[in-house]
């Protein structure tokens, strides 16, 4: 049984240098290629050598051979501006009910060719959205109906609400209070 033991360890050891060969002579062309690609270039190979997707995942892990994908994101906050820092006012407030707070913000969601802004009103209890808008400027034209289609979806019409607003992870109250006269929210 030893020397079958060692035999076996011999012969799967065999298998991961061939396999690795083949591996390396494509990625000296395409470096960054992955393994399922590398299967579909390698099919008629790997299966001469018995080694079918899942081995060639394994043999590959197993000598640090596995392509990490890039991350794909873009930087859009700049938490080190100018600006006044505000206190956060619900960091003692304790959320017992949906619409007792909504948060929000306004993500870039475009490209170069075509910029999209998303403001978005978050129930934070909840997590549900109230309101959305997808504007092409960061005009508060585009919060502010975000805002109303949230005061519409509202189901608790009678409890107050505390709006605040997310900038540059500083959380700020929204002052709506300039562009709008007649919203029947308290504490806004």
């Amino acid at each position: 049984m030893y020397y079958r033991a060692i035999q076996g360890f011999k012969t799967k050891q065999q298998l991961s240098t061939k396999v690795i060969e083949l591996v390396n002579s494509i990625r000296i062309i395409m470096p960054r290629i992955g393994t399922r690609k590398l299967y579909y270039l390698l099919e008629s190979q790997l299966k001469t050598l018995g080694v079918g997707r899942d081995k060639l995942f394994k043999i590959l892990k197993a000598n640090n051979l596995l392509i990490r994908p890039k991350k794909k994101y873009h930087v859009t906050t700049d938490s080190h501006h100018r600006f006044r820092k505000h206190k956060n006012q619900i960091k003692d407030l304790e959320f017992i009910r949906p619409e007792q707070v909504w948060v929000s913000d306004i993500t870039y969601v475009g490209n170069r060719e075509n910029p999209c802004y998303l403001a978005l009103i978050t129930d934070a209890y909840s997590k549900k959205i109230m309101g959305y808008d997808v504007s092409n400027s960061l005009n508060v034209k585009g919060s502010l109906r975000a805002l109303e289609m949230a005061i519409v979806n509202r189901q608790y019409k009678k409890e107050p609400v505390f709006i605040i607003q997310i900038e540059d992870y500083n959380i700020v109250p929204m002052n709506i209070k300039k562009y709008y006269r007649a919203i029947p929210l308290t504490q806004v």
